[in-house]
């Protein structure tokens, strides 16, 4: 019998004991038919309602079925798992690359895609904040190691690595395996302006989200497989997608520029244009995507910060070989 305090369907042998209600016998009938319903055409039905958007997980994709209707380019979409932030005293745990063609034509993925993923002890205690972020426990990479060989075999046909991160991914790489310092890097978060193509995040599991997918991150693999899928969807604005816009990218050197000898009453400006403070050369500084910025952000300089006065300012040229790594570009004076 249904209690009337309680909602509709619901009766006090629900209830549990502890609430100071003893539960009621219940009498259960025969079970009725039940309809077999199709989770896809579920799916489909709710997605057709302007009050409802449907998550599908995302599924791993290892073959393209496309023939390139122009030359290829070999990517290696990579992502690391560590044991903290810094390259210099923490260690790669995880190691994740998918290995793939890319049509220089339609920037598409094409043909058979290569994975590669391993665990490895790093010689030090994995701390709990790290294991609840990742799942990988200190049990987990006890005495496993990566494999340098296969690693050496995928960097070697390799044309460009793309991470998600790569300012951050990349020291650890290069410290654990030298050979990934040889190769041109490219980052699917700085290379592209997610906010110009009408995203609100770059944040990789926004990102998948706003295709329509869903995944269990901070796993190597899993996040390898979802930036693949977003980047060889179209870009919204620049119609390109974004495969094609980070090689694109990569062939172009980028600039980081510091205002030297700024005056100290132009730091909120400098703040506000989305400089970073650098504490231990204590200098602003940019990044600039290419030539043409560099000679307009020289020119907002000279008037907004230095007064109209002469001044000189450093300027680093980056090409792929060094973008993201903790090597330094080509560095000159400019005077403005």
């Amino acid at each position: 019998m249904t209690d009337p305090q309680l909602p509709l369907g619901f009766d006090s042998a629900d209830i549990p004991v502890a609430f100071g209600v003893k539960p009621k016998p219940r009498r259960i009938s025969a079970p009725k038919a039940i309809a077999v319903l199709d989770a896809e055409a579920l799916a489909a039905t709710l997605d057709r309602h302007p009050d409802y958007r449907v998550l599908r997980r995302l599924l791993p994709i290892r073959h393209f079925d496309r023939t390139p209707t122009g030359p290829v380019i070999r990517i290696l979409v990579l992502d690391t798992e560590t044991t903290g932030l810094d390259p210099s005293r923490d260690r790669v745990i995880e190691l994740a690359m998918l290995s793939v063609d890319v049509d220089s034509t339609t920037g598409l993925p094409v043909g058979d895609v290569l994975v590669y993923d391993a665990l490895e002890d790093p010689g030090m205690s994995i701390s709990r904040e790290i294991q609840a972020i990742t799942g990988i426990s200190n049990e987990m990479v006890q005495g496993q190691h990566l494999d340098e060989a296969k690693i050496a075999a995928m960097l070697e046909g390799a044309d460009l690595v793309i991470a998600h991160n790569a300012g951050f991914d990349r020291p650890f790489c290069e410290a654990r395996i030298p050979g990934f310092a040889q190769l041109p890097w490219g980052c699917s978060f700085a290379d592209i302006d997610w906010k110009k193509e009408g995203y609100g995040s770059a944040k990789l599991t926004y990102l998948a989200m706003e295709k329509g997918w869903f995944y269990d991150a901070h796993r190597a693999e899993v996040d390898c497989h979802a930036l693949l899928a977003v980047l060889g969807e179209q870009l919204p604005t620049s119609s390109q997608t974004g495969l094609a816009k980070i090689i694109a990218a990569s062939r172009l050197p980028s600039y980081r520029l510091q205002a030297t000898n700024a005056p100290f009453e132009a730091k909120d400006v400098l703040k506000a244009r989305a400089y970073r403070w650098n504490p231990e050369q204590k200098v602003w500084h940019t990044r600039l995507d290419d030539e043409a910025q560099l000679t307009a952000e020289l020119e907002w300089l000279r008037a907004a910060v230095y007064g109209g006065r002469m001044a000189r300012v450093q300027v680093e040229k980056m090409d792929a070989d060094v973008k993201y790594s903790s090597r330094a570009g080509v560095l000159s004076n400019r005077e403005i």
